[in-house]
């Protein structure tokens, strides 16, 4: 079965994000995105440790250990871009000043209820960072997220059985097979991968899915 890559994942979210936004990129997959930004688009990224206006990865050699973003990984910075306080950081976040967050997940649900910093089991350690913030704050949640776990089980379920991060807040889920829109009649399917027929993807999904006119 055809798979899109992190990258092309990273891709496909950043052809929706719209000239003009504001934008927070969660820590893991999400962080991709800032390579493939259109550089036609202006498009402003915020990170919670206190930067604005990041640019992509800087190429090797070319790190700056005191410029990350809050996966402590290398950024670059664009002209005009600044940084500030955590608490001003925080902020934005909680203000409604994020036009879009992207998010990874461990589970999102029928109702767009998001689970993404504990899975509850011994061993793991808590942590919950931004994340409560930006799915509250953010105008629109993307959430970014293998379809599947390693054993096979879909992420995308009836009901959160890990601990909630925010309840209703996802509006649109992208995943390694395709682009889910969190809508009142349900989720409704908006693209897929190619080669994948409707009813794969159903077979492969823990809630009932509904098609969009495109790909019916």
């Amino acid at each position: 079965m055809n798979r899109l890559t992190r990258d092309q994942m990273a891709a496909r979210v950043a052809q929706d994000i719209p000239d003009g936004a504001y934008v927070n990129l969660g820590i893991g997959l999400p962080t991709a995105v800032a390579n493939h930004l259109p550089a036609e688009k202006e498009i402003i990224l915020q990170s919670e440790n206190g930067v604005i206006g990041m640019g992509p990865a800087p190429a090797k050699g070319e790190e700056d250990e005191d410029l990350i973003n809050a996966g402590k990984q290398p950024v670059t910075l664009k002209p005009g871009g600044a940084y500030f306080h955590h608490a001003d950081s925080f902020a934005m976040m909680r203000g409604g000043h994020l036009d879009f967050c992207v998010l990874g997940a461990f589970q999102v649900s029928k109702t767009g209820d998001l689970a993404n910093w504990h899975t509850g089991a011994p061993d793991a350690i808590p942590a919950v960072g931004g994340a409560m913030d930006l799915a509250s704050g953010a105008k629109q949640v993307f959430v970014m997220m293998e379809h599947q776990t390693k054993q096979g089980e879909s992420k995308i379920v009836e009901q959160c059985t890990y601990p909630l991060t925010g309840v209703g807040c996802v509006t649109r889920i992208y995943t390694d097979l395709a682009v889910i829109d969190v809508t009142p009649d349900g989720l409704r399917v908006v693209d897929m991968v190619e080669g994948l027929a409707f009813d794969e993807l159903q077979r492969l999904t823990g809630v009932t899915l509904l098609p969009s006119p495109s790909i019916a």
